[in-house]
């Protein structure tokens, strides 16, 4: 009966996400509650399921980001990046997507487009272009350049927590892949956006006017925030010889800041997705749920069946099934669900390794298949509307759903390439 409960709990929490009818946080605080009830769990087993390493990375740099925008840092780099293009349409586009896919691999994704997208819309208003092509190519790069770190996205947070692997990890085994697919995507861009950029040469001229310095609000809050990026990616990368969690890493990096950028701490603190901090929370309960109730142990023993013989196969499997399943779903609960099926692969023997890369290129880059996919879709496209710019579902999936296939099938090579000759 419990096993049943949960299964239901579950399957209801994914639905009413996808159909979007109540706010994802209600409906997972919900799920969580049922469970609680139903005595599925209790206050503390449903404690134990919640993953305080990721709540404790996602509040930190949260937390890092709310002090750090009031220096206008971001501001700064979009101009000169425009100016760098010497006003060019398709180079700004080029240096734009290079730009949010890097910021994407230290902040998260959401905090990314909300800070480069409205001066994206400033730039294209005075050069008179449309800024959608540059909002949707923009958004994919920072989902791509988020799937390249340990903080870049969710989903990796998760994994890098459950798993236990180091920033460093990302880097050597995820990011590669990134690398190719981003190369190729600015190709992509070339060829479908290259020759349709055509401006006056006195909108050119506006855009090579504008000031950068003027968009530093605070030079010494920028300056030190500049310094503490650089210890904050330090300690991620050397955390383990630190013998400190990632979550300590960034939760230190958001005292200091907001010890240092003087500035209201409960403007900062307000500015927090606390919603998102909420669902995630109670999401890992509705988790917890199945993997209590025994749900999670007898999946990954019928995949085990399934492919034993084929471990490739698995691999290829799990990242097809994380990419098309995050098109259409919020990738977060997937891979909430799908880690501990992976635990208990590995805990039947299998070389759970290569796995865990299949999951975060495919659920990090299967959120470009469609506007629902990830957070940062959603976030970019209302930003879009608000200026008079709206981005229909269908827009979206004409260049996001070709370029999640294409980065899916570079991932398939690669992990083929990479990890094949291992089993």
């Amino acid at each position: 009966m419990e096993q049943t409960i949960s299964i239901i709990v579950f399957l209801a929490v994914i639905g009413l996400i996808v159909v979007n009818k109540f706010h994802e946080a209600v409906i997972a605080v919900a799920g969580a509650v049922v469970l609680l009830l139903t005595q599925v769990l209790d206050v503390e087993t449903a404690a134990s399921y919640i993953d305080y390493n990721t709540i404790g990375v996602l509040i930190g740099m949260m937390l890092f980001v709310n002090v750090l925008k009031h220096s206008g840092m971001f501001e700064y780099i979009a101009i000169k990046s425009a100016k760098i293009a010497k006003g060019d349409p398709w180079r700004i586009m080029m240096l734009f997507v290079i730009v949010t896919a890097v910021l994407s691999g230290f902040l998260d994704n959401v905090t990314t487009v909300l800070l480069i997208g409205p001066m994206t819309i400033s730039i294209t208003r005075i050069l008179g272009l449309n800024p959608v092509p540059y909002l949707m190519s923009q958004v994919l790069a920072s989902n791509m350049g988020g799937t390249a770190t340990l903080i870049g996205d969710p989903p990796n947070i998760m994994i890098g927590s459950q798993a236990g692997l180091s920033f460093m990890d990302f880097i050597c085994h995820a990011a590669p892949a990134i690398v190719i697919i981003m190369i190729v995507f600015i190709i992509c861009l070339k060829f479908i956006y290259g020759n349709k950029m055509q401006v006056e040469q006195s909108a050119i001229n506006q855009v090579m006017l504008l000031d950068e310095k003027k968009a530093i609000e605070d030079p010494a809050l920028m300056k030190k925030g500049i310094v503490m990026i650089i210890l904050v990616v330090l300690g991620f990368v050397f955390h383990s010889q630190l013998h400190a969690e990632s979550s300590t890493i960034a939760l230190t990096a958001a005292v200091i800041m907001m010890l240092i950028g003087k500035q209201k701490a409960e403007d900062i603190i307000a500015d927090v997705e606390w919603t998102s901090i909420i669902f995630f929370t109670a999401l890992f309960i509705v988790v917890g749920g199945l993997v209590e109730t025994g749900v999670v142990g007898q999946l990954a023993q019928v995949v085990i069946n399934a492919t034993s013989d084929k471990p490739i196969l698995t691999m290829l499997v799990i990242l097809w099934a994380s990419a098309l399943l995050s098109t259409i779903l919020n990738n977060i609960p997937f891979v909430a669900a799908l880690i501990p099926l992976v635990i208990d692969m590995g805990q039947s023997g299998m070389d759970i390794f290569p796995l865990w890369w299949a999951i975060s290129l495919g659920a990090c880059l299967g959120g470009n298949g469609t506007l629902v996919g990830a957070s940062a879709n959603i976030v970019l496209a209302n930003i879009s509307a608000k200026h008079g710019h709206p981005i229909s579902f269908a827009t979206f999936f004409k260049l996001g759903f070709p370029m999640m296939l294409m980065s899916i099938v570079i991932s398939s090579i690669y992990l083929v390439l990479r990890y094949g000759i291992f089993y």
